[in-house]
């Protein structure tokens, strides 16, 4: 008998098509249909289409289904503001707290990025750099700005994936991580810091003279 996926593992399903743009924003979502997909009732996709609503991925619409959010960049813009802040405060944290596997990870990270073809592996490099975030999210010690940047990396993610066309150089993710993770084997935290926040600066300016 074949195991059935609970609600949980539905949801984290679900964010990753939405994130990586399987569902399409402004793509709508039937109860039924994805209930019939996973084999099970609508109560617990119900659920599921709830907790995407409140990580803002999902717009519910009542006796209709769920809407994939458009990309909304004055809700972006806000995300920035915030995360040019605490980004670079967790990297700071992360000087003094990373431990030396997880610097050995980041430092593997830059090679593999160093590596990458921005054509062919531009989704690559999008995870590895989603994953250099986790790292350093992990490796900052404090639990409630994990949470807090887990939540809006959601959305950076997204607007990668969303952009990808407008990239043809992988120098916006070689560059400053690679000064990044320098700055944190030479407990730098002052310019761990600056080049945490280069990083995301770099990448809101490339929108701008693409998208807006």
């Amino acid at each position: 008998m074949t195991k059935k996926i609970d609600s949980d593992e539905i949801y984290k399903l679900l964010k990753r098509r939405i994130i990586e743009l399987e569902y399409r924003p402004g793509e709508v979502l039937n109860e039924v249909d994805v209930a019939d997909e996973f084999e099970i009732s609508r109560t617990p996709i119900r659920k599921v289409f709830q907790q995407l609503s409140d990580d803002k991925l999902l717009n519910i619409i009542p006796r209709f289904g769920a809407q994939v959010t458009p990309i909304d960049f004055r809700y972006m813009k806000s995300v920035f503001e915030v995360t040019r802040e605490i980004d670079p405060f967790a990297t700071r944290l992360a000087v003094e707290r990373i431990s030396n596997e997880n610097l050995k990870r980041l430092e593997a990270i830059v090679d593999r990025l160093n590596q990458y073809d921005i054509e062919s592996d531009y989704q690559k490099a999008i995870d590895d750099d989603e994953e250099f975030h986790r790292i350093i999210s992990e490796s900052c010690g404090n639990p409630c700005l994990s949470e807090i940047l887990e939540r809006l990396h959601i959305h950076t993610e997204r607007l990668w994936h969303y952009s990808e066309q407008f990239f043809n150089s992988m120098d916006l993710f070689t560059n400053t991580l690679s000064k990044v993770v320098k700055a944190i084997k030479e407990k730098d935290t002052a310019n761990a810091e600056k080049y945490a926040r280069e990083h995301i600066d770099e990448f809101v300016e490339k929108i701008k003279q693409e998208l807006l």
